[in-house]
């Protein structure tokens, strides 16, 4: 089972991380400046994850494969880490379309 890992950074801002049921990071989030706007952004993940038309595929200017996921309002809510091909790619964004809707959250913050 996955779960979302919430930490501060260096820089006092809240983050998260969703993690599969394997320990691998597959969507990490932006800074958020309080704990609540973190948790929000949990949220935002778990509603908008079921939808595949709010994960935007991309390319990094080397060419490696990538996705954001975006909520209704168009903001990015989550980006992957690099793939090494499209389909490793379309295995991550299925992992987080199985893993963050029941995701539990640990707060290492």
């Amino acid at each position: 089972m996955g779960k979302f890992e919430i930490k501060k950074d260096k820089a006092g801002k809240f983050r998260f991380n969703l993690k599969a049921g394997n320990g691998q990071v597959i969507l990490s989030s932006q800074g958020y400046s309080s704990r609540s706007g973190c948790e929000n952004g949990i949220d935002s993940v778990r509603n908008n994850s079921k939808k595949d038309a709010n994960f935007e595929r991309m390319k990094a200017k080397n060419g490696s494969p990538y996705f954001t996921l975006k909520s209704t309002n168009g903001q990015v809510v989550g980006s992957s880490e690099m793939y090494s091909s499209n389909s490793a790619m379309e295995n991550g964004i299925a992992s987080v379309r199985k893993n963050a809707p029941k995701a539990s959250v640990v707060d290492n913050s």
